[in-house]
């Protein structure tokens, strides 16, 4: 596969070997450092990875900070542009090539690259293209038995997992949303969750009464000191006070959902199942958007099944006249 240094190389433009020479060993004065220290620590982590990607095709390293980004020029953004068109989807290329800007604009802002050849830079258009949605909607059933799993078992463990399945299916919430969580956000009388989404964004998030009777066998469990709404159990049975990490609350869905003879799940499909479900019980997408924390309602309408339904009702008026064959004599 071709990449974006040797596409460069190719052209003619200025080398890019050295950009991992370049770079100040201050924090404050390293770009992907200082934009990434800007984003909240889901987007963090998911915006790390794509810088590290960047620099794995361009320079041979996956380490985002030990690059000089303000180095980068027009040829080199665009040359990146075109390698990651050609290995991901538009969406996953996009999120990259966003990356890319951030860190380019926070070069800039901290004077190491002039104005115009940061916007020079950054002047690279979105990639065009559409994948069918990732991931599926869990059914009424498969719910049902990762809560009858968490049922079976006596222990801490059960109660919590129960509690977290119940605020999953009900309020749609990513797996840093959820670990975030506090005590303090959780307000019984109204039976609502505060929660802190993507941007910084908090929004209100309510539950129904089924998920509220959960959440009270976990705190009755877990008991009414100050801290994480959610925290990790040993092996031995004991509680430790402290907020759950992202990939425990994924192994505790892998655990459930093996218990529960659930094959293909994954913690995104509780988000898409919320969504989608509002929609298909005729929701207003305005509200659901605003219950999911999208940034926008493009974002909540790539969820949306009803077109399929339809295109499935249509299809379903076409009259193929054809008859199954009679099976053959077995001799």
């Amino acid at each position: 596969m071709t990449n974006a240094l040797s596409i460069a190389h190719a052209t003619g433009n200025q080398s890019m070997t050295n950009l991992t020479n370049l770079t100040p060993e201050r924090p404050d004065q390293n770009a992907a450092a200082v934009y990434l220290a800007s984003l909240a620590p889901g987007s963090r982590r998911t915006m790390q990875g794509a810088l590290a990607q960047i620099a794995e095709m361009i320079a041979g390293t996956r380490d985002p900070f030990a690059l000089d980004w303000s180095a980068l020029r027009f040829q080199h953004t665009a040359a990146i542009r075109t390698a990651l068109a050609a290995r991901m989807s538009a969406a996953n290329a996009n999120k990259h090539l966003a990356a890319l800007r951030g860190a380019l604009k926070s070069a800039w802002r901290l004077q190491q690259m002039t104005a115009e050849d940061y916007q020079r830079a950054r002047d690279i258009a979105a990639i065009k293209g559409e994948r069918l949605p990732r991931g599926r909607a869990l059914t009424g059933g498969e719910i049902a038995g990762l809560l009858n799993a968490c049922a079976h078992d006596p222990s801490a463990a059960g109660a919590r997992d129960a509690a977290l399945i119940s605020i999953m299916r009900v309020c749609g919430l990513r797996r840093a949303e959820l670990a975030g969580l506090e005590l303090a956000d959780y307000d019984a009388a109204t039976g609502a969750l505060k929660v802190m989404g993507k941007g910084n964004k908090e929004r209100s998030a309510p539950i129904t009464q089924g998920a509220a009777d959960a959440l009270q066998d976990w705190l009755d469990v877990r008991g009414t000191h100050p801290g994480a709404l959610f925290h990790p159990i040993t092996k031995g049975g004991s509680i430790e006070r402290r907020h759950m990490t992202a990939q425990a609350i994924y192994d505790v869905l892998a655990k459930r959902a093996q218990e529960a003879g659930i094959t293909n799940l994954s913690p995104h499909d509780f988000r898409r199942t919320f969504v989608s479900d509002l929609l298909d019980a005729g929701a207003d997408i305005a509200t659901v958007q605003r219950l999911a924390g999208h940034a926008n309602v493009q974002t909540t309408s790539r969820y949306d099944r009803r077109g399929e339904a339809a295109k499935r009702k249509a299809v379903d008026m076409l009259h193929v006249p054809y008859s199954r064959r009679t099976a053959a004599p077995t001799k």
